[in-house]
């Protein structure tokens, strides 16, 4: 039984320094990011955070793959809430558009595409990056395949494109009434 404890310490001491991390980032930029600004987000030691992650590039790898992670279920779970209602395109567009509106607008959000953005500096950064887009490509095939959308594996990257432009164009205007819904079915219907 103690040893089931002490896993569950270990893995939320780690899980708070990749949050830790990610808010650093999001508040200041890749750049901002050093070893102090993590252990005061995360409320851990210096000593913690160099035991989980021996370099940079790991905690950022890690970051991003929990972010994604998160995303991933949540919107996941939001997709399973309306899988038996038979949607329309029209109607699944509608629902996408107000599920990206009610996103947060945070740290974290921008931290992630911070953190995209260092994986084109990064060439270590690549594989965690393309497992991230993997992640959301195959949410988007089975949100497709679910409307009955033809050829849905052919569609998911571009869907995923336009919608993570979308999101980049909201943080980076500070607009949050950003139109999702006609674009995401002029992209479906071949418009």
């Amino acid at each position: 039984m103690a040893g089931a404890a002490s896993r569950d310490k270990l893995v939320s001491t780690r899980e708070a320094i990749l949050r830790g991390a990610l808010t650093v980032v999001g508040e200041h930029g890749v750049g901002g990011l050093t070893n102090r600004r993590i252990v005061a987000a995360a409320g851990v030691s210096l000593g913690t955070l160099t035991y989980h992650f021996p370099s940079q590039t790991a905690l950022l790898r890690e970051a991003m793959l929990l972010f994604v992670e998160d995303e991933t279920a949540k919107l996941g779970a939001i997709v399973d809430g309306y899988r038996s209602e038979g949607l329309s395109v029209e109607q699944a567009a509608s629902v996408v558009e107000h599920v990206i509106a009610q996103l947060p607008f945070g740290a974290d959000e921008l931290g992630a595409h911070e953190l995209y953005l260092q994986a084109a500096r990064d060439p270590e950064l690549h594989e965690a990056s393309s497992r991230c887009f993997a992640a959301y490509d195959e949410l988007a095939v089975t949100i497709l395949s679910a409307l009955g959308v033809p050829d849905p594996a052919r569609l998911a990257g571009p869907v995923v494109a336009l919608i993570a432009g979308l999101q980049l164009r909201r943080l980076a205007t500070g607009e949050t009434d950003t139109p999702v819904a006609e674009p995401l079915i002029m992209l479906l219907r071949g418009a």
